[in-house]
């Protein structure tokens, strides 16, 4: 196909089959867009963006990859109708010019005076959390109002679990979405009883727990009094803005494609899987070297190996505030150390895409998480986070660098992320929107923390334990909506003879049980040495 290619001209924006290897090592033939073509001595290399993949898949690719049989150009814009030669002008007709004056009126009545300036944000932040893409805003589950759950906290003495039947479910079945856009079957009806249209707050109730598995007990979960909800009750989805997130309008050719081949960094080498906004002259290089320990990048070893006889640091700088083991996590203020943060947030944004890399960094707080050695505390993962949110988010961004992903440290930054929010007295939340492997984890680590809770609950003086939603969101400082959001994606909340029950079925329990003996690395809450700061008070910057 090598021959074809030179004599086809192929140019950006076509698209065609190109040659990849897949997860298996097999040939596979997935659509890919050009995004780039450049010439070296001797043959034409093609920059291709997979098709429905993630952009860290993107590669150069060499002609013969090329399936040129099905190539297909970029389509050509549609141009509007002319009117006297100009281009994109249309007949105008008596209703478009009196909605025009009347859009001119209204524009003149609310715009602001001459002279006068609305004030714009002018922070600018750093660099971008978790490696991938978001799903979208997860809808929660309806839970019953205070009305509906006083009315069914009435439950009965004695119950007979195995008198519910699942196929006395009709056609009016309650359909939920699930977190990736599935639909799942969560309420079964009941003949005879009609369900209410619209069911009220979040931290109302789930009223019963109940587990299938006979090891376990069932849980009642009582309705709270005070609310603090939104005044209809019903929880909002999940803001998908943040301080970092990209808009995608700033979307180039350049921005689109990697610009760095290689990085090394202490022992490791890194091939990095998006754009990042280094230097323009360290882009054709072969390798960029980074100082592990102050994150400096420079051109060259001899450069390295110069600037490491000068550099005095063998640890982040800031203030270590957990050690437990080989485990540090330091505290890093971005205004207090500009330049370091800012080497991080250029080394993170070559793993992340879906955020916005500034130079500011003077709102946030970094805590960066290292494992120690004989020659020094060695950079493993690292999440920031504003130091006053009003959307009560406790991470702006998050990542654990590629040579340390799948061993449990990404779990290990999140649950450190929420140890803060303990000590702080909060719930929190991540910005949205989570790349894929981001929100991968979240799910993970919202899961097991709510299944431990719900599993550890006794009966009490013979009856169902309680617990509420609040109480959950208190004890583990996930915010209501993650918590909802997490027993919906499980598929744990049912209703039953007029309540809300959560089942746990004999799957779940062993699942969650074979999870937990492999997670190793956990954080203890004794080692940690943090006191929170009240940001509100500008002095403290």
């Amino acid at each position: 196909m090598a021959d074809n290619a030179t004599l086809v001209d192929i140019v950006e924006g076509c698209r065609l089959p190109v040659l990849r290897k897949n997860q298996e090592n097999e040939d596979e033939w997935p659509l890919a867009e050009i995004l780039s073509v450049k010439e070296i001595p001797g043959r034409k290399l093609y920059y291709v963006h997979y098709i429905d993949f993630n952009k860290r898949l993107d590669e150069w690719v060499t002609p013969d990859r090329l399936d040129v049989k099905k190539l297909q150009f970029p389509k050509k814009e549609a141009k509007t109708p002319t009117k006297n030669g100009l281009p994109g002008s249309r007949p105008s007709s008596p209703e478009r010019e009196v909605r025009k004056s009347l859009d001119l009126n209204l524009q003149t009545a609310t715009a602001p005076s001459r002279g006068k300036t609305l004030p714009t944000p002018k922070r600018k932040a750093e660099s971008v959390s978790l490696a991938t893409q978001a799903s979208p805003a997860t809808p929660v589950p309806s839970l019953p109002s205070s009305a509906e759950a006083s009315q069914a906290s009435v439950y009965p003495a004695v119950r007979d679990t195995n008198t519910f039947n699942p196929k006395s479910r009709d056609d009016h079945d309650q359909l939920s979405l699930t977190t990736n856009g599935t639909a799942r079957r969560l309420i079964p009806s009941q003949p005879g009883r009609k369900r209410k249209a619209n069911c009220g707050g979040a931290d109302e109730m789930i009223k019963v727990l109940q587990f299938n598995n006979p090891r376990s007990t069932s849980v009642y979960l009582p309705p709270q009094e005070d609310s603090q909800d939104s005044s209809d009750g019903i929880p909002s989805a999940p803001r998908m803005t943040g301080s970092l997130v990209s808009d995608r309008s700033h979307d180039d050719i350049v921005t689109r494609m990697k610009n760095i081949d290689c990085i090394e960094l202490g022992r490791h080498r890194l091939k990095p899987w998006y754009f990042s906004p280094y230097p323009q002259e360290l882009t054709t290089l072969p390798i960029l070297y980074l100082c592990e320990f102050c994150l400096k990048y420079l051109k060259s070893l001899k450069c390295l190996q110069r600037h490491l006889t000068k550099c005095n640091l063998r640890h982040p700088p800031g203030n270590e505030i957990y050690r437990k083991g080989t485990i540090s996590f330091f505290e890093i203020d971005g205004r207090k150390n500009k330049t370091y943060s800012q080497n991080l947030c250029l080394l993170a944004k070559c793993f992340l895409d879906h955020k916005t890399l500034y130079y500011d960094t003077d709102p946030f707080l970094f805590y960066v998480m290292t494992e120690y050695d004989s020659k020094g505390f060695h950079i493993v993962g690292y999440f920031s986070k504003e130091k006053e949110s009003t959307e009560d988010y406790n991470v702006a961004c998050i990542l654990t660098l590629p040579p340390y992903q799948r061993r449990g440290y990404g779990k290990l930054l999140i649950e450190f992320s929420y140890e803060l929010s303990k000590v702080e007295g909060k719930t929190g939340t991540p910005e949205k929107p989570l790349s894929d492997l981001g929100l991968l984890s979240y799910r993970s680590y919202w899961s097991q923390t709510i299944l431990e809770i719900l599993m550890d609950l006794k009966p009490d003086n013979g009856e169902r334990p309680q617990i509420t939603i609040n109480e959950i969101s208190e004890i583990t400082s996930v915010k209501k909506e993650d918590v909802i959001s997490t027993l919906q994606y499980l598929n744990l909340i049912n209703y039953y003879k007029g309540q809300y029950i959560l089942t746990l079925s004999e799957d779940i329990v062993d699942g969650h049980e074979r999870a937990m003996q492999k997670r190793h690395l956990r954080i203890d809450p004794k080692c940690l040495h943090f006191t929170p700061k009240d940001w509100s008070k500008r002095g403290k910057w």
